[in-house]
C-alpha cells in the first residue's frame, strides 16, 4: 500500500515496553500514525478509542457488545488483537456493527510449546524448590525426588500447532504421548508421534496433562470437578492457554485431597486487571489466587510462555499486515468472525 489515509490513527492498547520495541519498527515502515496506551481497555476506559479507525488489543483487554457499539458510531473499522486467542471481543456485536476483527492465530506455537515443557520439567523435578533452596544454604535433597518422563504417558488436550510441538518435545523423553481433539487431524498428529484417545481415557490414564484449548463456551472449565475426579492420583496439569479452562475451585479442592500431584498454569481464569502490572505493593484480593500460592506443588507464571523475541517479531508483523490488508479491502486469513471463529 503506498499511502495511508492521512485520518486513519492505531490506538495501542495495554502496551509495555517489549510491545513498543518490536510493534514500533513495523509501524513506521507502514507509516502508519500509531498512539500508545499502557491503559487496559475495558468498558470504563473505552472512551479512550474513540475516533480512532482501528485499535489493537491483548489478551486481557475487553471489548463487549456495548464497548463496540459506542465505538462503531465514533468511526471504529478495524479491532487488530495481538495474541491468538479472541474470546475477549464480542463477535457477533463486533458483526452487527461492521467491525472487522483480525488476530495472531500463528506468533510462534515453539515459544508457548517450549514452556509448557519446561513447566513439565520444573515442577517433575522440582527446580523452583531447589534454586530458593541453595540460594539460603539449604542443600538438603527431602522432598525433591521426581521421576523419569520416559516411557510416562503425556495426554495433550487440543491439537493445534502449539499442542502437537508440545507432543512432538514430549516424544523427545521416550514418552507416550496420546491427544485428543473435538476435531482431529490424525496425519498430523501422528507426525508429532500422537495417538488420539477419547478425552476420558486421557484423562483416566496419563500422568501428565497439557491444556492447549481455545477458551469458548465448550471449553470453559472443562477441568472442573468431575474430569479431575477421572484423573490419576498424582496427576500433573500443565496450563498455558486460557485460565478459564481450569475450575479454580475444583483445582483448590483436588489439591487439599492430594489427589493432584503437581499444577503448572501461566494463565488464571480471573488474572484480567492482575497479570502483566507490578502490584507487589498491593494487597492481593483474589481469594482463590491466595490460596493456589500457598500450595508447594503449583508454580504460576504470568502469562508468559508466549514470550520470546521470535514472537513478538512475528506479533509485532502480522499485526502491521493485517491492517494494510483491511485497508486495502482484503479479507486476512487471520479473521475472525462469530461464524468461523
Amino acid at each position: 500500500m503506498d499511502t495511508i489515509d492521512p485520518k486513519f490513527r492505531l490506538a495501542v492498547f495495554s502496551t509495555k515496553k517489549y510491545d513498543i520495541a518490536h510493534l514500533q519498527p513495523e509501524l513506521d515502515r507502514a507509516k502508519i500514525p500509531t498512539t500508545f496506551l499502557q491503559t487496559r481497555l475495558d468498558d470504563e476506559t473505552v472512551p479512550l478509542a474513540e475516533g480512532y479507525p482501528a485499535i489493537c488489543i491483548f489478551v486481557n483487554d475487553e471489548l463487549s457488545a456495548s464497548g463496540i457499539e459506542l465505538l462503531a458510531g465514533k468511526g471504529l473499522r478495524f479491532v487488530l488483537l495481538r495474541c491468538a486467542g479472541f474470546n475477549n471481543v464480542d463477535l457477533t456485536a463486533a458483526a452487527k456493527h461492521g467491525v472487522r476483527v483480525a488476530r495472531v492465530p500463528a506468533y510462534s506455537p515453539y515459544a508457548v510449546a517450549e514452556f509448557a515443557v519446561g513447566l513439565m520439567l520444573m515442577l517433575n523435578r522440582n527446580l523452583h524448590k531447589a534454586y530458593t533452596r541453595v540460594r539460603t544454604g539449604n542443600f538438603s535433597l527431602e522432598g525433591l525426588t521426581g521421576f523419569d518422563m520416559y516411557r510416562k504417558r503425556i495426554g495433550i488436550v487440543g491439537t493445534g500447532k502449539i499442542g502437537r510441538l508440545t507432543g512432538k518435545i514430549c516424544n523427545g523423553f521416550g514418552a507416550e504421548v496420546v491427544c485428543y481433539d473435538p476435531f482431529p487431524n490424525v496425519e498430523l498428529a501422528a507426525e508429532a508421534g500422537m495417538t488420539y484417545v477419547g478425552l476420558d481415557e486421557l484423562l483416566a490414564s496419563c500422568d501428565i496433562v497439557s491444556l492447549h484449548c481455545p477458551l469458548m463456551p465448550s471449553t470453559f472449565h472443562m477441568i472442573n470437578n468431575e474430569s479431575l475426579e477421572k484423573m490419576k492420583n498424582g496427576v500433573m496439569i500443565i496450563n498455558t492457554s486460557r485460565g478459564g479452562l481450569i475450575d479454580t475451585q475444583a483445582l483448590i479442592k483436588h489439591l487439599k485431597t492430594g489427589k493432584i500431584g503437581q499444577v503448572g498454569m501461566d494463565v488464571y481464569e480471573n488474572e484480567s486487571g492482575l497479570y502483566f502490572e507490578d502490584t507487589s505493593d498491593d494487597v492481593l484480593q483474589d481469594d482463590a489466587f491466595s490460596r493456589l500460592l500457598t500450595f508447594h506443588n503449583v508454580c504460576i507464571t504470568g502469562h508468559q510462555a508466549f514470550l520470546t523475541r521470535e514472537a513478538l517479531s512475528n506479533i509485532a508483523a502480522t499485526t502491521v499486515q493485517n491492517i494494510l490488508d483491511l485497508l486495502e479491502g482484503k479479507t486476512p486469513s487471520s479473521i475472525v468472525t462469530a461464524e468461523n471463529p
